[in-house]
């Protein structure tokens, strides 16, 4: 298995620093709102990297954690007039349901920041003593950039010019750095603000100590993947390492993850220009696997551009995945024979290069899209060779390797089953008649009628099908 290291800009041969185990740490969101889609590509993506670690047979320790203090969410709490952890829990709560709708499994732990308060205290207690970190006189903790000699080497960003931006944008306020690249590990409180007791004043913790501490606590010093979007990459995940391995000494992460841009009808999604699209809004158009599908129907590396043509392109293509699951299940049901018979077996044989297809190209820097066209390969292999006089053991075979390759890409394909108006159903059945007595003018009309009323039906060798238009 091979993986693209955004540390050393080349794919690497995968090696977990303890066999048959992965730790993995994927930076989560500051829950201050529902979630948007841009948030959901990394929770997708990396859901979707776990999921095949676990299908090679890896133990996985999965963290992914919640931002719960920070600028914005203190703003919406002032807004609203409630506490800050009322903000927060409430969109921990909406996250989680809509991260259920994506089918993400829930991490083997979600840290909240406001909870590992002391660690990051013991941590940032740990640079200062090390002499990585200093304490101006209002109490501000700063790391000390220049004294880590590897600064820089995440993003590939040169030292000189990185302090020359950084004197451009120095802000009020922080004059009294030693250093304009310096960042903040430890800020005083402000009026109206929750804030925690420290040695060196009362406040809260800067942005980047939180996921040093975390992946820390329920990873070890030294894990295996670090990952998050491409927005990450400088200055929070340079940080992160600056202040992890002058703190422990060790090597912070063997391999860096980074999915890319996700723009909306080709422009950057922002408020100002009223394309911000929550999951939450998506959720309310199409079913969620949907987006899903249409996140993975793309490598990860790439940037995606999310518009509504793509995404009924996307429902039509899983559309033909849960049609064909749902035909194996009908052949299953309707099987008269239960043993494989006739060639059954060597076509089941076959199915293996699909399998192979698949896995080559999940090996492969987990190439979604690839590994989805091998299963549409499998697909049109169910659908030409499944027939009515085929075995329960021969349609029961494909369906278990369909349903388990989707489910490595987290892809629920059972169809949602619905009920029809009794006037629609009547309608079918009518139809049904027509077409037993060969009055085929009637049928037709009936099946205009449903199109009008957004039926779509289909006729096959199971029977007829339908589905809403």
């Amino acid at each position: 298995m091979k993986l693209f290291n955004t540390l050393s800009r080349r794919k690497e041969e995968f090696v977990p620093l303890e066999e048959g185990k992965v730790r993995m740490y994927v930076c989560g969101p500051t829950v201050y709102n529902l979630i948007h889609i841009g948030n959901a590509r990394p929770m997708i993506i990396f859901d979707t990297v776990r999921r095949y670690m676990e299908y090679k047979g890896y133990e996985v320790n999965f963290v992914s954690n919640f931002t719960d203090v920070d600028d914005k969410i203190i703003k919406k709490a002032i807004e609203e007039g409630v506490s800050a952890d009322e903000i927060s829990n409430r969109y921990i709560e909406e996250c989680k349901k809509d991260m259920a709708g994506m089918n993400v499994k829930p991490a083997t732990t979600h840290p909240q920041a406001t909870q590992e308060i002391d660690g990051m205290i013991e941590m940032i207690q740990t640079l200062i003593d090390k002499g990585y970190a200093y304490v101006v006189e209002d109490g501000t903790v700063y790391f000390r950039v220049k004294k880590f000699s590897e600064y820089g080497k995440l993003s590939h960003k040169n030292l000189d010019d990185l302090q020359s931006g950084f004197r451009a944008l120095q802000v009020s306020g922080e004059d009294q750095k030693e250093d304009p690249m310096d960042f903040v590990l430890w800020k005083p409180k402000k009026e109206g603000e929750p804030y925690w007791k420290s040695p060196w004043c009362d406040g809260r913790p800067g942005w980047h100590i939180e996921c040093s501490v975390m992946s820390k606590k329920y990873l070890g010093e030294e894990i295996d993947i670090h990952a998050g979007g491409e927005d990450l990459i400088f200055p929070h995940h340079e940080n992160e390492i600056a202040q992890s391995e002058c703190c422990n000494g060790k090597t912070f992460a063997r391999y860096w993850m980074h999915n890319g841009f996700l723009n909306i009808d080709n422009k950057k999604m922002s408020k100002s220009l009223g394309n911000f699209r929550t999951v939450r809004e998506i959720s309310k158009q199409y079913d969620l696997q949907v987006l899903r599908f249409f996140m993975l129907n793309a490598h990860y590396r790439s940037p995606l551009n999310f518009s509504a043509d793509l995404m009924e392109a996307s429902k039509n293509a899983l559309e033909r995945i849960v049609e064909a699951a749902g035909r194996l299940k009908d052949r299953k049901a309707a099987a008269a024979v239960q043993e494989l018979q006739g060639n059954e077996e060597a076509l089941l044989k076959e199915t293996q290069s699909y399998v192979a297809k698949f896995e080559e190209a999940m090996d492969d820097d987990f190439n979604t899209a690839d590994a989805l066209a091998a299963i549409f390969e499998l697909v049109k292999f169910a659908n030409t060779n499944v027939t009515e006089n085929s075995s329960y053991a021969f349609a029961d075979g494909l369906l278990s390797i369909l349903l388990k390759l989707c489910d490595v890409l987290g892809l629920i394909v059972d169809k949602k089953e619905e009920i029809l108006d009794k006037e629609i159903e009547d309608l079918i059945a009518e139809r049904q008649a027509a077409r037993k007595a060969k009055n085929f003018a009637r049928a037709d009309e009936i099946r205009d009628e449903l199109l009008g009323k957004g039926i779509i039906l289909k006729d096959t060798r199971e029977g007829v099908k339908w589905k809403r238009a």
